[in-house]
């Protein structure tokens, strides 16, 4: 199965929305305690694609199988080329390489941007496919 990875687009927030959900009710990498919505969920992809950061999508077979995208890390100035990432996978398509492939793909884009630094906040210390990309 090829994996195709892009740049999000207005028609991959529902599916964006699902997977971010599952993470949120059964797990700790989210922070968050309710999912939200679809329309929140394409609020924060527009002030992402708005402040001209990657947002990716993973295609695999026509199905989105994971997203990833950076945030500012920290408003402080000397933060100003720090970023941090944020990967997650369909449960569906989970060891096949697609949290791999999307962060590959978003430090590429990052570099190429000029960003030197990109952190990963992982809140679980068992969350060992998080600690392994």
């Amino acid at each position: 199965m090829q994996l195709i990875i892009r740049a999000a687009i207005r028609e991959d927030i529902e599916a964006i929305q699902s997977i971010y959900s599952y993470y949120v009710l059964n797990g700790y990498a989210s922070f968050e305690i309710t999912p939200p919505d679809e329309l929140e969920m394409l609020k924060r992809w527009r002030l992402i694609k708005d402040h001209d950061h990657p947002y990716l999508v993973a295609e695999m077979e026509g199905v989105v199988a994971g997203y990833a995208y950076v945030t500012t890390f920290r408003q402080r100035p000397a933060y100003n080329l720090t970023l941090e990432n944020s990967v997650y996978v369909s449960t569906n398509h989970l060891k096949r390489g697609v949290g791999v492939r999307l962060l590959n793909q978003l430090i590429e884009e990052c570099t190429n941007l000029g960003f030197r630094q990109m952190i990963a906040v992982i809140g679980d210390s068992q969350n060992y496919p998080s600690i392994n990309l």
